[in-house]
């Protein structure tokens, strides 16, 4: 029997090296919590015709993002000591604990907004301001899950 051929039996994940994995840079993270939703949904926007979307995708989702991600991220690097519950509770406990508080802060920070700017200034209510309802959570709902699961990678394959 060749040597490349897989015996019956054997894991070949034993056998590859593992790779080490990106130490948790926040800033990185921040930058890529900008930049994908900007240009997913930027170029949905252009491509669709829909210029409110393309003009969201950078202000509102995009920044919403970036906001939530550096929150998050520097909330859970705690100045480089971790609270003891989010490296012992099991991933996707702390990750749901995570996205229920930001995802609720979010919705209720733009239903505030939507209703609190026309009403007490005198910016009248637009369509950018009602799609803060929907902007704010949802970007902040995909942030908090990718930089929680990141961090919790980079915080398991760290020595401790």
């Amino acid at each position: 029997m060749p040597a490349t051929k897989d015996r019956p039996g054997q894991d070949r994940a034993a056998y590859r090296p593992s790779r080490p994995s990106r130490p948790f840079t926040l800033w990185r993270e921040v930058l890529t919590a900008y930049a994908a939703p900007a240009l997913t949904a930027g170029t949905a926007g252009l491509v669709t015709g829909q210029q409110d979307l393309a003009a969201a995708a950078c202000t509102s989702i995009a920044g919403t993002s970036a906001v939530v991600a550096f929150l998050v991220g520097t909330w859970l690097r705690h100045g480089g000591c971790p609270r003891r519950w989010t490296i012992t509770a099991p991933r996707g406990v702390l990750t749901a604990a995570l996205v229920i508080t930001a995802v609720g802060t979010a919705a209720l920070l733009g239903w505030f907004t939507a209703q609190w700017i026309p009403a007490h200034t005198p910016v009248p209510a637009t369509p950018w301001l009602e799609r803060l309802r929907m902007d704010l959570p949802v970007s902040a709902a995909l942030a908090t899950t990718i930089v929680t699961l990141r961090w919790r990678s980079a915080t398991a394959a760290s020595p401790a």
